[in-house]
């Protein structure tokens, strides 16, 4: 038997997937998506998004493989980057299947089953808080102006 420790445990979240990731996705799918989670990332940051991260959820989550999180600095501003994510889908063979808001217009999620994109404004962000709710989470490294064929995450990933 193990003696306690007085380290807290941490909390593991499972939630059950969506019928529409019950079937196994081929590498091609899960290339593609590698490959539009970066994209976003690199539109969300040229539309002037701050802070976006991508969470790599593909351990942890059978809800969803990538978690992409903006600070957006207007309603504005977020609904036109989410329009262009929305935009952007069909070019990797993605579909959005929601996007919701709150009643300000401060967060906005959008739903592509296996990426799900969090735009905030700041204060927001920092309500919610989702990198610490996903801190076990290695970020996917992407840089500004690079092809959509580079820098699809792949089986190495970095924390931090």
């Amino acid at each position: 038997m193990t003696p306690p420790s007085d380290e807290p445990t941490r909390p593991t979240l499972r939630i059950s997937p969506s019928p529409h990731r019950l079937e196994r996705r081929s590498g091609t799918d899960q290339q593609r998506t590698g490959k539009f989670v970066i994209d976003a990332a690199r539109l969300m940051s040229d539309s002037h998004c701050q802070e976006v991260i991508i969470c790599d959820l593909r351990e942890l989550s059978d809800l969803t493989d990538y978690l992409l999180i903006g600070s957006g600095t207007s309603d504005r501003q977020m609904s036109s980057v989410g329009d262009d994510l929305d935009q952007l889908a069909p070019q990797f063979d993605l579909s959005c299947y929601g996007r919701e808001s709150d009643s300000r217009s401060t967060w906005i999620v959008l739903d592509f089953i296996d990426v799900m994109v969090h735009l905030f404004e700041p204060a927001s962000r920092a309500h919610y808080d989702l990198e610490m709710l996903w801190g076990d989470a290695p970020r996917v490294p992407w840089r500004k102006g690079d092809s959509s064929s580079e820098g699809a995450p792949g089986p190495q990933r970095s924390r931090g």
